[in-house]
């Protein structure tokens, strides 16, 4: 089942049948025509989720290199290859991507009116290309599939955004671009000192401190933006505002995950030294992430906007737990803490992306009944939709970390890590926990709880079979990883643990007695 190229059919897949879908057309002159769109989408969508589940269940959870390897020449002559694998960390990202993308096409059924062949094909052509990112072993693959997210995303808020969608789609565009051109810099500057494009060589490139903190700075302005790390995520409160319900779910749940994704593949292992010696910026950036803006979530009138300061808090704790393995290094009996540190991270993003998710479709189910995502228009939502409320109040909850919940694994971990490098940051990083309770029941308090808010409250319908579909599943997901966090953790460990043994050797020539041989690699103008 190995041998057998999964990977690409999980790539393709999603690619041409989004080609499909936009070539079936609307076909609004017969009845049938939209709803034979919408069909094929998310048969698309479930076929892809299926074909992705023997990466699941053939993964070698007791190994730590890359699994369902494919390789074969692109463009031999630049040394170009078509390269794929996965591993412990990316494979659990693949399983949510294409898990996350059936409730977008079923979310966007009855909502999307206009265009609904080229709003489909948009997130299965995203789907795929997400896939290749987080698969792809040559640094060209991946950079291509990189920038290719930005299109259909660009097309998304374009297209089905709010009124700001053009101001919110350029400057999406633009922060996101930017930060990419410096990676692409630094990926073209490691061929030349390794003669190869793959991601994988560059882990055993022997590269100069000088050379390190600038790589490290280059792929810092690319992964932080996407994350989005404090001070470049105001690109991502007007993204959610303007897009569609879809889009808003796919960014929050897909999208920031890459940028916490890259620095597993590409900071800390490539640049070990210089992320060691930045250490403490990159913490002080996630602990202001998660104190500040919770503390700026709490001042939100509009729930869209709400929850995505709330989605920045959160990865927060990713890029904390991710750069805490420095510290603790420092630190007497350092293992268990630096891979705890790392797996508390990578679960967060898993659990985030079911509970963000969750929670923009539900803003999204309030808004196609009333259109109106202000809080103060709200008010005793339970009384009308008990189904609802009850989902809200669920999710809100699992978002303030309650036990029993995904987002109380994720956090606790990183929380345990943080003690073991110092008692400040996990005090700070605690914080959290009052902070999103806070601004997360604030607003269930207003909206879901109290008297019926107004007439137009009062005639709200409940939950349709997709809407509850929809919720149900992802609800089933949170609590799945809250009860039983173990088979995730252990898909990862060994790669983590691999991760952790090879960041703590220095890749300053010299210093590794495996690269002792090798001379001082210069800076070249």
């Amino acid at each position: 089942m190995i041998d057998f190229p999964w990977l690409t059919l999980t790539i393709w897949l999603p690619i041409f049948g989004g080609i499909g879908v936009l070539v079936s057309g609307d076909k609004t002159d017969r009845k049938s025509g939209p709803e034979f769109t919408k069909r094929l989408a998310l048969g698309v969508a479930v076929a892809t989720f299926l074909v992705s589940l023997p990466l699941w269940f053939g993964f070698d959870a007791s190994q730590a290199g890359m699994q369902f390897v494919e390789h074969a020449p692109w463009v031999p002559s630049f040394d170009v290859y078509y390269f794929l694998g996965v591993d412990g960390i990316s494979m659990p990202l693949i399983i949510l991507t294409t898990f996350i993308t059936i409730f977008v096409v079923v979310a966007g059924w009855d909502v999307i009116s206009y265009r609904p062949s080229l709003y489909m094909a948009a997130f299965l052509i995203m789907e795929g290309v997400m896939v290749g990112v987080f698969s792809a072993l040559d640094a060209i693959l991946f950079y291509v599939f990189w920038e290719a997210m930005l299109i259909p995303m660009f097309i998304v808020i374009g297209i089905w955004g709010g009124p700001n969608r053009v101001y919110a789609t350029i400057k999406f565009f633009l922060y996101t671009f930017f930060g990419s051109v410096f990676m692409l810099v630094a990926l073209i500057y490691m061929y030349f000192q390794s003669g190869s494009f793959s991601i994988l060589d560059y882990h055993a490139l022997a590269l100069g401190m000088k050379a390190q903190i600038l790589i490290f700075i280059a792929f810092l302005l690319a992964f932080a933006v996407k994350v989005p790390m404090f001070p470049v995520h105001t690109w991502l409160p007007d993204a959610h505002v303007e897009a569609p319900t879809g889009g808003s779910v796919i960014l929050a749940a897909i999208m920031l995950k890459i940028g916490g994704y890259g620095f597993l593949r590409f900071s800390l292992p490539i640049t070990p030294d210089a992320s060691a010696a930045l250490d403490g910026l990159m913490i002080a950036l996630s602990l202001i992430a998660i104190v500040y803006i919770g503390f700026v979530a709490l001042v939100q009138k509009d729930m869209k906007k709400l929850i995505a300061y709330s989605s920045i808090a959160h990865m927060g704790f990713v890029t904390l737990g991710f750069f805490l393995v420095f510290s603790i290094f420092r630190q007497p009996e350092v293992s268990t803490g630096a891979v705890m540190g790392i797996e508390g991270g990578m679960v967060q993003m898993i659990s985030h992306g079911f509970i963000s998710g969750a929670l923009f479709l539900c803003v999204g189910v309030l808004y196609d009944r009333l259109h109106s995502r202000e809080i103060a228009d709200y008010g005793g939502v339970i009384n009308v939709m008990p189904w609802f409320g009850g989902f809200v109040v669920f999710f809100a909850m699992a978002n303030a970390g309650l036990p029993g919940t995904s987002g109380f694994v994720g956090e606790l971990m990183v929380i345990l890590a943080s003690f073991r490098a110092d008692f400040w940051y996990a005090f700070l990083a605690a914080t959290t926990l009052i902070l999103a309770a806070a601004f997360t029941l604030w607003m269930v308090k207003r909206v879901i709880f109290g008297e019926v808010g107004n007439d137009r409250v009062a005639g709200l319908k409940d939950l349709n079979r997709r809407e509850t579909f929809n919720l149900g599943m992802l609800a089933a997901a949170v609590l799945a990883i809250g009860l039983w966090p173990k088979p995730l953790i252990d898909v990862m460990e060994p790669t983590i643990e691999n991760l952790v043994a090879q960041i703590q050797i220095s890749k300053l020539p010299g210093n590794d007695p495996a690269l002792a041989n090798q001379p001082e690699v210069p800076l070249k103008p």
